[in-house]
């Protein structure tokens, strides 16, 4: 089980990097295709501000990239290798894959991106502050 405090349960769960307390997404379900990358401004319980600069998250596409990838590799080795499909099936696979998996994508490689400029806080969660 991944414990809150690391940037793995940050990453996972959308949950603010700094506390680890609130969502960071207005919508925390990545296939709520209307609200996918609608962010809120602060977090409620520590005030940690989301968006550092206008384009901070352009740099996302970029975890996007690696992570898409990865989703690929994952995908032709289960249906090539494991499941023994043909090239054009497994190539087909990894399609639907990524159309299929593209939101979630999105928000982990949102929460990667922004995991990697904030650390997490113990003095800032809700029972520190009781």
């Amino acid at each position: 089980m991944i414990k809150k405090g690391s940037k793995l349960y940050s990453i996972l769960t959308g949950k603010c990097p700094k506390c680890h307390e609130e969502s960071m997404y207005v919508n925390p379900n990545p296939f709520a295709l209307m609200d996918i990358l609608k962010i809120r401004e602060r977090c409620s319980n520590c005030n940690t501000r989301y968006r550092m600069e206008p384009s901070f998250f352009f740099g996302a596409m970029y975890v996007s990239y690696g992570v898409g990838v990865a989703f690929s590799v994952a995908a032709f080795v289960i249906s090539f290798l494991i499941l023994g499909l043909s090239l054009t099936t497994s190539f087909v696979t990894i399609i639907v894959t990524l159309i299929v998996f593209m939101p979630f994508i999105m928000r982990v490689s949102r929460n990667i991106w922004i995991n990697l400029f904030m650390n997490y806080d113990e003095s800032l969660t809700k029972k520190a502050k009781k």
